[in-house]
């Protein structure tokens, strides 16, 4: 089974989409689809889980929707903009001002302290922080004590929540988040999990993260599952069990 269309749920703005979106690797019979014409809104104020096994996809369209790939055929847009229409200066841009990340490596600078790392995308930007936002960002991934200390002197946890207040600092309008949790312990994992999404409870954060663990999935408002480059199912309310017994069918 392929579901043509994944809409948002009516009366619910779009903070991303992709329409027809194709991805291939290579060229002749060694090339690879990675994405087969997708087509899926991102509602807006909501965590959206994309899950399948393996190949199936499901990093390539979120690198693709963040603009940190590009698509062979079919669009994306972030709002009203067609991240095709950008050029390389303006994607950056984009990307810096408009989106959030968030990586299972973390990826924070070892010599920058945590309250320099959340600030880096304004730093570079050349911008300054809003002293209220930067507060309640801190706040809600729970480190405010920890500001001063550089990385090494952070659990993964920590530093994880230090990449999530970073995505958050610069108000994106939306926040892509892959395997957020694969480097951190259950307890750990379910700290970030709980903070992305006060982010979206409290702060009307739209989230997209792509995960492989039924735990995690079951954070999100709404599961989208991928297998084969296409779009197979979704699930509203997702729980563990259910997110689990989905993923089992793809055996």
């Amino acid at each position: 089974m392929t579901l043509d269309t994944i809409t948002a749920p009516p009366g619910t703005a779009v903070a991303a989409r992709a329409d027809g979106a194709t991805k291939v690797y290579g060229s002749g019979p060694t090339a690879v689809r990675a994405l087969d014409e997708i087509t899926a809104e991102i509602p807006s104020g909501q965590l959206t889980a994309i899950m399948g096994p393996s190949g199936s996809g499901k990093s390539t369209l979120l690198q693709c929707m963040a603009g940190l790939d590009t698509l062979t055929a079919g669009r994306v847009t972030i709002g009203d903009q067609d991240l095709a229409t950008l050029s390389d200066n303006e994607l950056t841009v984009l990307r810096r001002e408009r989106v959030g990340f968030v990586f299972q490596a973390y990826n924070l600078v070892p010599t920058l302290t945590a309250r320099a790392n959340i600030l880096l995308p304004l730093t570079l930007g050349g911008r300054s922080a809003d002293p209220a936002w930067f507060a309640e960002v801190v706040l809600t991934v729970g480190l405010e004590d920890r500001l001063g200390h550089r990385p090494s002197e952070l659990s993964g946890g920590q530093q994880q929540r230090v990449a999530v207040a970073r995505a958050l600092v610069t108000r994106p309008e939306i926040v892509f988040a892959d395997e957020p949790t694969g480097n951190l312990d259950s307890r750990s994992g379910a700290e970030v999990l709980g903070f992305l999404r006060r982010a979206v409870d409290g702060l009307g954060q739209t989230v997209v993260m792509v995960t492989h663990d039924p735990v995690a999935a079951a954070y999100a408002d709404t599961v989208v599952f991928l297998a084969d480059g296409r779009v197979v199912d979704r699930m509203t309310e997702p729980t563990p069990q259910r997110v689990l017994d989905r993923m089992k069918a793809f055996d």
